[in-house]
């Protein structure tokens, strides 16, 4: 086995509180606000199934929840569908922290998968700072910045 992987880490400060936040990532109407359209379904227990759906009702990805703290961790094993050059890949990991920073949450994201120069860590790599400045907005100020 290899100690080879690859990692995308994003870091963003939100004004809003860890309770409001986590409601967000895991309420699939307010989901689907941010996701670009796409939306969540679980029921959010450890050891449960997940989906995501894309908003033409493609399988966008899987997993499972491997680890649920709320409103401070959520750690998910998380294999994409869609692309057969991404789903090839595997599973990967995908960990969610929210600390408290002063007036504001510190969201950590580390989308991380036991393969060098992976397709699917750099196809998220774009996607995350997308979601999450939607996140950002639609929290602060109640508008979405991309679509």
């Amino acid at each position: 086995m290899t100690d080879e992987k690859s990692q995308f880490v994003y870091v963003a400060y939100i004004r809003t509180t860890a309770d409001e936040l986590w409601s967000a990532l895991t309420t699939p109407e307010i989901t689907k606000k941010f996701w670009l359209g796409a939306t969540f379904a679980t029921d959010w227990k450890q050891g449960s199934a997940w989906t995501l759906h894309l908003d033409d009702g493609r399988l966008a990805d899987i997993g499972e929840v491997l680890e649920i703290d709320p409103p401070k961790r959520l750690v998910l094993k998380w294999q994409h569908q869609f692309m057969p050059e991404l789903k090839m890949e595997g599973d990967a990991t995908c960990e969610i922290a929210l600390e408290p920073a002063g007036n504001a949450v510190k969201l950590t994201i580390i989308h991380s998968i036991a393969r060098a120069d992976s397709k699917l860590i750099k196809a998220v790599s774009g996607g995350w700072p997308k979601i999450v400045s939607n996140l950002k907005s639609l929290l602060e100020t109640g508008l979405i910045a991309v679509d």
